[in-house]
């Protein structure tokens, strides 16, 4: 569940934020302040931890306490202002990636409130890519691109290549096409349909890896590496990575997880020997670790039910990678 602070400041303000905190309930864990003096050390901390910062006071007050904090459109989370009565929500920072733009809306229909939107491709009724991605949780390759779409839609519709399915009816801005001067692309591959491509990378590569004892983290990397230029892969759609429970210690397969910022996730002999699929067999592998493939029935296991090997066991260097393919569709609300 997602975190949010609450901060009054009077008696009026008091009790719109129990009325925030009650909107907002179904969604997010609430943590109301009334903080009193000096706001910079509080809200410095609570920006660093909460998804969402919400004031009920003068915008001059959210201002200036969250100034010092301010970073990234990329990082920072959402902050709103609400007047200590509650007639208008003001989405402050953070409208689009941070979702305050959303909230805002959550929460003025809840109070029956005014939402205050200021950016413009709301406000011009536009396709917002950021906002979009964000909710779906995809990655975004540049921001200085998606600045540039975000900037261009407003003058024109712009073209949006997938390779996944999608549901729900496009927006306003956009259409399907895989040509064109600028577009995005929801794609795991390393696609460019358009001259200038926003990659909007879904994470839905599993990646099976197996490999010798005290394989050094160096190694496995390079074997990834090599799999993924090979056929043309984008390393940020990675969702995990997998192996058999017996490499659960492995130091650089662990190291290499860490590093990469994934998951891993280790299944069993018998659980891969139950992976649903036709795979590589080893009688090797089966001798050493009980069943027959670790990295192929790793990855389908990884990546669920309707899961595409799409890369089969791969050697080298005393590691083996394989990549599945998870079963993921994308929706326009």
């Amino acid at each position: 569940m997602k975190t949010a602070a609450v901060l009054s400041f009077s008696a009026k303000g008091a009790e719109t934020a129990r009325r925030v905190a009650a909107a907002l309930e179904d969604e997010y864990e609430i943590s109301l302040y009334a903080p009193r003096g000096n706001l910079t050390p509080l809200t410095a901390e609570l920006f660093a931890e909460r998804d969402a910062l919400i004031f009920v006071g003068a915008c001059g007050i959210a201002v200036r306490a969250i100034a010092p904090c301010v970073a990234a459109k990329t990082t920072d989370p959402a902050v709103l202002v609400l007047d200590e009565l509650g007639l208008h929500v003001i989405s402050l920072l953070s409208g689009h990636i941070g979702g305050a733009n959303a909230l805002c809306w959550k929460l003025a229909a809840a109070l029956e409130s005014e939402a205050v939107i200021t950016t413009a491709t709301d406000v011009n009724k536009r396709f917002s890519v950021d906002a979009w991605a964000s909710r779906q949780g995809l990655g975004i390759s540049s921001m200085d691109l998606a600045k540039l779409f975000s900037a261009s839609i407003l003058k024109r519709d712009l073209p949006m290549y997938t390779d996944l399915p999608i549901e729900g009816d496009l927006p306003s801005g956009v259409y399907f096409a895989a040509e064109g001067a600028l577009g995005a692309a929801v794609t795991w591959r390393r696609a460019e349909p358009f001259r200038r491509t926003l990659y909007l990378v879904p994470p839905v590569l599993h990646v099976g890896i197996g490999c010798k004892r005290d394989t050094p983290e160096e190694r496995i990397a390079a074997a990834v590496d090599a799999v993924f230029r090979e056929h043309g892969l984008l390393s940020a759609a990675v969702a995990e990575l997998a192996s058999i429970d017996v490499k659960c210690d492995e130091a650089g397969l662990l190291s290499y997880a860490a590093s990469t910022h994934r998951p891993i996730r280790f299944f069993s002999a018998e659980e891969l020997r139950a992976a649903p699929g036709e795979f590589t067999a080893s009688a090797f592998v089966a001798g050493t670790v009980g069943v027959d493939n670790v990295c192929e029935r790793a990855a389908v296991l990884s990546a669920g039910e309707g899961a595409e090997l799409i890369v089969r066991k791969t050697s080298q260097n005393g590691v083996t990678v394989a990549v599945a393919l998870g079963n993921r569709r994308i929706t326009f609300e």
